[in-house]
């Protein structure tokens, strides 16, 4: 079973609509992978109050490391973090998966 990344935006949204997107990304790698998938946890609900946005990106990238593919929510390219997660991911040789949103 393949370890999955999800990368997308979440600033300015509410949780809900964040595990929205989530259920939606699991879906489709399991459909690209043709496997089922275990979901690395990498939004953080109880992640410090003062926590800025580097501490993010840098546990985010711990998790990234455990990943055999990484997986881009709509809107990955306009958010800097998901940027950098796409960089490390294409450089690291992580398998990564662009969410097609263009058929929405």
């Amino acid at each position: 079973m393949k370890k999955l990344f999800i990368s997308q935006p979440m600033r300015g949204k509410t949780d809900e609509e964040i595990l929205a997107v989530r259920e939606k990304a699991i879906k489709s790698a399991e459909r690209q992978v043709g496997e089922p998938v275990e979901v690395i946890d990498s939004f953080f609900q109880s992640a410090p109050v003062d926590a800025k946005p580097l501490w993010y990106l840098g546990e985010s990238l711990k998790l990234l490391a455990e990943a055999d593919v990484a997986y881009f929510a709509k809107g990955w390219d306009e958010a800097r973090g998901c940027k950098i997660e796409n960089t490390c991911a294409i450089e690291y040789g992580i398998e990564t998966i662009i969410e097609d949103y263009r058929k929405d």
